[in-house]
């Protein structure tokens, strides 16, 4: 019955795919759903963004070992990027006649800072893209008598079906249903879990003390920074990423898309609790399940549940990495396709450019295809892939916003300080204050060094 209800969801979505197809006409329609996205379907596509492999699977592990304090950076610091995404970028954003955040770059800064942009954005979903496919390869390898390596490349090739199909239409209408079934699925778990907990109260104060400590136990500087940096990493490193970018910019008008990210962020930070306290309350009834806390919550519900909570939890675990996967997968291919390679054509067509886009989106699905059968911890994939926008895009997309003088060439060297610095100290020489700190200083530097040394006037984006 579980293989069948699998197989059920898959031709599900691929079905949604297909009718999702007959709206793309135009490559806006592709990649931003036409721009057309009511709140209800802005508000749950935005809530998906980064709902998936690190919600359901990495943040209840990190939870269960360290408490409050070691899951600062996912749910805490993604909610608090889709906050500040509604409350200060979405109107700003909105009005430009942009594709992608690369567009962006080239209309402010010229053809050079858009390169430079998309040479750095693409490469930072790799890692992101891997995770959500071991995920997808793990949780079909317990479903399924098939290989985790199996698993990737059958749920890789499924989310890239339907997302070739209908692009941004496909996934909205997806992450809809998604959204339904992940939601109904974590309430009906954690309640039947809290009925076996007699008192609520007293089961919290048993925890280890500090357990929900929220702030650095010592009060130093260093503890400070990592504090910090640990809210940042998401929280002001999604803003200038495509995939966030992608899924407000489908709303069908600014006060719609700046709604829709604060209801998201309130979605977010209530819905993605509910696996920390399913996580900590299967470990306290069922001990077992620390030797298995890399698939903590599937084994407590493959070990412990009845089987209609398999099948709810199942298709709400499906949904988010499916969700997830899809668009991460189409975020990257429109820049590479929009910002990369549609610059090499003579005048193309916008079906060409859609036919463009449709093959990045092959071609990024196969490269991470591979990255993820080649390494399959979720965990160095995620860390790896979460800075890079933070130290390299984030100064100079809000130096282009707010500061006439900015300059084209302090965007480029800011881009390129802060990725070589960050790169250097988080691999070549590591140091007790997190990475992040140094690239976005260099970044900085970079941006004041350029502008001020190069000081050509551009057109700010109003």
């Amino acid at each position: 019955m579980l293989v069948a209800f699998v197989i059920f969801y898959f031709v599900l979505n691929l079905v949604v795919g297909w009718f999702a197809s007959t709206k793309v006409h135009t490559s806006t329609d592709f990649v931003l759903a036409g721009r057309t996205l009511s709140w209800g379907l802005a508000t749950m596509v935005t809530f998906a963004t980064w709902f998936g492999s690190e919600t359901l699977l990495g943040s209840p592990r990190e939870f269960v070992h360290g408490g409050l304090y070691a899951v600062i950076e996912e749910p805490f610091g993604a909610a608090l990027g889709l906050f500040i995404v509604g409350a200060i970028y979405a109107r700003k954003l909105y009005p430009l006649p942009v594709l992608t955040f690369s567009d962006y770059f080239r209309i402010r800064f010229g053809a050079v800072s858009e390169k430079i942009s998309a040479l750095v954005m693409i490469p930072s979903y790799f890692g992101w893209i891997s995770a959500q496919l071991v995920a997808l390869g793990l949780t079909l390898h317990l479903l399924l008598p098939i290989s985790t390596e199996l698993g990737i490349v059958i749920g890789a090739l499924i989310v890239m079906a339907y997302t070739l199909m209908g692009g941004m239409w496909s996934i909205s209408i997806t992450d809809f249903l998604h959204n339904i079934i992940l939601i109904i699925g974590l309430i009906a778990l954690a309640y039947l879990l809290l009925e076996k907990i007699p008192d609520l109260g007293k089961f919290i104060d048993q925890q280890p003390k500090g357990f929900f400590r929220f702030t650095p136990i010592q009060n130093t500087w260093v503890e400070w920074l990592k504090y910090l940096g640990a809210w940042i990493v998401i929280g002001l490193g999604s803003i200038p990423q495509q995939d966030i970018f992608q899924r407000v910019m489908s709303a069908k008008s600014g006060p719609v898309a700046a709604k829709a990210s604060i209801a998201a962020g309130t979605m977010y930070i209530t819905i993605a609790l509910l696996p920390l306290l399913i996580g900590l309350i299967g470990v306290r009834l069922y001990p077992s399940l620390m030797a298995h806390d890399t698939l903590l919550i599937p084994q407590l519900v493959m070990q412990f549940m009845p089987y209609s909570i398999q099948v709810l939890f199942l298709g709400a675990l499906l949904s988010a990495l499916l969700s997830t996967t899809s668009g991460a997968i189409i975020a990257p291919a429109s820049v590479l396709g929009e910002n990369l390679w549609k610059p090499l054509l003579k005048n193309p067509t916008d079906k060409k450019v859609l036919l463009i886009i449709r093959f990045s989106i092959v071609w990024v699905t196969l490269a991470c295809i591979w990255m993820a059968v080649s390494r399959q911890n979720i965990f160095e994939l995620v860390g790896e892939a979460s800075a890079f926008s933070l130290v390299s895009l984030f100064i100079p997309l809000n130096a282009g916003l707010w500061w006439k003088k900015a300059s084209p060439m302090g965007s480029h060297l800011s881009m390129l300080f802060g990725l070589f610095i960050w790169a250097y100290v988080n691999f070549i020489h590591p140091s007790e204050i997190p990475a992040i700190w140094f690239g976005l200083a260099a970044s900085l530097m970079g941006l004041l060094v350029g502008t001020y040394g190069f000081p050509k006037q551009t057109m700010a984006a109003e």
